[in-house]
């Protein structure tokens, strides 16, 4: 099977499994979206949503959130990972966003990663689920599946990304992001994978190895 063969079982296997695919993070607007991602880091999604709905009430747009302290978005977000490092960055980004762009989320890779905070996999998220523009984040999850199954054999995030996007469509791209990590989080886990019940055991390089070992 070509590496090309391999991208296209893969991504029908997982369109036709799991068609409506989206993020797993609660939240109504761009803003909100933004605040969400940048507290997921090294975070699970449903401890994130836990502590964002008060957070959200309290300070429903960058303005609001500007006009606050560390400590006050601390109360909040205590419960996530890094919570002090994570007040400090929202309460910049809600600064930079109400005094460079009107309050606004931009929409720009470029704009999004001078924004306190956001790096380059939270503003693939961003681009992907607020502007719908094709965007690889590449997170624990992406980069074990994708080399795993072979759809890479990158060292790094970035190299995994580049071919990622080079082989799947672009118009397949952002909700192949979705594919790879939900696949990531439920099925090829970390540790103990659920082989057994994956569909894509066929193709998948580590699958092979495994049965090869035993």
């Amino acid at each position: 099977m070509t590496l090309k063969e391999k991208y296209s079982f893969a991504l029908n296997w997982w369109e036709e499994t799991n068609p409506d695919a989206t993020s797993e993070l609660n939240f109504n607007n761009n803003f909100e979206l933004l605040v969400a991602v940048m507290l997921s880091a090294q975070c699970t999604d449903a401890r994130v949503n836990t502590v964002t709905p008060a957070l959200f009430k309290a300070y429903p747009n960058a303005e609001k959130m500007s006009k606050a302290t560390e400590d006050d978005l601390l109360d909040f977000i205590k419960s996530v990972s890094y919570p002090n490092m994570k007040a400090k960055h929202l309460l910049s980004t809600a600064k930079m966003l109400t005094d460079l762009y009107k309050g606004e989320v931009p929409c720009t890779m470029e704009e999004l990663t001078k924004l306190p905070g956001v790096g380059r996999k939270t503003a693939s998220v961003i681009l992907i689920c607020a502007f719908n523009i094709p965007a690889m984040p590449v997170d624990t999850h992406v980069f074990r599946v994708s080399n795993r199954i072979g759809l890479t054999k990158s060292t790094t995030p970035e190299k995994t990304e580049k071919d990622l996007l080079k082989y799947i469509p672009s118009e397949k791209t952002n909700k192949a992001h979705h594919w790879i990590l939900l696949h990531g989080r439920y099925i090829c886990t970390s540790r103990n994978p659920q082989c057994v019940i994956c569909g894509l055991k066929e193709i998948c390089d580590y699958y092979k190895k495994k049965i090869i070992r035993l």
